[in-house]
């Protein structure tokens, strides 16, 4: 499981910080930006202008995911990311941030638009 240290770094980590991480890896793999922005459009609500407003004011994880409206079908994200399932991980921030990096990895891996949206 997760510890407290590790959920209040995720809490404390800015997205400006790790967007830049997650395009490297989906263009490497040969995915676009634009498909990125997509898969955390579905998760998070946000648009174009939004994500860059929260890239310019570096906010936190904890304050971009508490502005988010999260998919209803989130929670459908399964798997195991960073050595934990997300399913199980207890600590709602931690569980939210782990289902991106696990849509950012399914897009690195090649998915299936369809799949990783999870329509």
């Amino acid at each position: 499981m997760a510890t407290a240290s590790q959920d209040e770094r995720i809490a404390k980590m800015t997205f400006a910080s790790v967007y830049p991480h997650y395009v490297n890896k989906v263009e490497r793999k040969g995915r676009s930006e634009q498909e990125l922005l997509k898969v955390i459009r579905w998760l998070t609500g946000f648009t174009k202008a939004q994500l860059d407003k929260h890239i310019k004011q570096e906010s936190t994880f904890e304050a971009f995911f508490k502005a988010a409206k999260l998919n209803p079908n989130a929670s459908l994200i399964k798997g195991v990311i960073c050595g934990y399932r997300v399913e199980e991980i207890e600590n709602p921030l931690t569980r939210k941030t782990r289902y991106l990096d696990k849509l950012v990895d399914e897009l690195a891996r090649g998915k299936k638009m369809e799949s990783i949206l999870r329509s």
